[in-house]
């Protein structure tokens, strides 16, 4: 059994090993700098220990996790160019160190890569691989344009809401989970079980980012706090807010969600604070506690022994305990 940070070294190695023959240059080097500025891995690595629960080897399936980690980044890039985004884990992104121009078609290149890789499977499991990929990557483009929709909407509902993260978020760590059982010839029950379990650690896992969006240590969150403030993100933390606030506390939030000129850290100290007088911190926290509970007792439900299971537990755990 794989431990998760042997498969993150593994991903990391292959990363790094690539090569990028293909002309002009200038198309590929933001495309290396965007896979090189680090991450955690988790699509990836939550598809090799998938495929670990049921076989040995999960280096194996390494062009499909390399595939969905080039995905979730080409799909980082073109949030960022979209969310006007100046850092990316610390890094400058694509459209602030070369232009918006190049982010779109390197992007675009990124998804085709993602498509060609993914392809390298056997015969016997490439219709299964390829319908779940395109799926899901219709799916998240919903969820993004949900997201996109919200911004200029102030009743968005807390379910509309954890819908729009369930397509924009979840559905890529479900599928990264349910594809490495179906590559490792997994029951359909259990690589469904594995796929909502997908879901719900994805819901605690953007909610814990709507977290430390506001809370969060800007040093090793790798991006300004208050993005998502300044952005009027209809996240769960300002919906709540929304919902909760007295006459007071509304007039104030309606008149930041209006302001077309501000500054930056006033907003997002107004905000935080009315958040923090809602106890709307305390609140996320619960849901995130609800959803990994729920993705707990899905993984029990999962048809093989107990301590195979432990090295997913273990990795679940730690997705939770982040600061970044």
């Amino acid at each position: 059994m794989y431990q998760a940070e042997e498969l993150m070294k593994s991903v990391n190695d292959a990363l790094e090993a690539r090569k990028y023959v293909r002309q002009p240059a200038s198309l590929y080097e933001p495309v290396s700098y965007v896979l090189a500025m680090g991450g955690k891995r988790i699509r990836p690595v939550l598809m090799m220990l998938a495929y670990n629960l049921y076989k040995d080897h999960p280096e194996s399936i390494i062009s499909q996790a390399l595939a969905l980690e080039t995905y979730h980044n080409f799909t980082l890039l073109h949030d960022d160019l979209m969310d006007r985004a100046e850092k990316r884990r610390g890094h400058a992104t694509v459209h602030m160190r070369w232009n918006a121009n190049t982010a779109i078609l390197s992007g675009d290149t990124m998804l085709l890569m993602a498509f060609e890789q993914m392809q390298q499977c056997d015969a016997r499991h490439l219709p299964k691989v390829m319908g779940l990929f395109t799926e899901t990557a219709l799916q998240i483009d919903e969820g993004q344009q949900y997201d996109i929709d919200f911004e200029t909407r102030n009743d968005v509902a807390e379910e509309e809401y954890i819908e729009m993260i369930r397509l924009k978020t979840s559905v890529l760590l479900a599928c990264s989970l349910k594809m490495g059982a179906i590559l490792a010839d997994a029951s359909d029950a259990d690589a469904e079980r594995l796929y909502r379990f997908g879901e719900c650690l994805g819901l605690a896992f953007q909610l814990q980012d709507d977290l430390l969006d506001v809370y969060g240590d800007e040093a090793t969150f790798g991006k300004a706090i208050g993005g998502d403030i300044v952005t009027n993100k209809k996240t769960y933390m300002l919906i709540n807010a929304l919902g909760l606030a007295d006459e007071r506390q509304s007039t104030e939030l309606q008149r930041w969600l209006a302001a077309t000129d501000f500054d930056r850290q006033e907003k997002v100290q107004a905000l935080t604070a009315i958040y923090n007088e809602l106890g709307i911190r305390q609140l996320c926290e619960e849901k995130i506690k609800h959803y990994f509970n729920e993705a707990q007792r899905l993984l029990e439900q999962v048809s093989v022994a107990d301590e195979r299971k432990e090295p997913l537990r273990q990795y679940a755990a730690q997705m939770m305990k982040r600061q970044y």
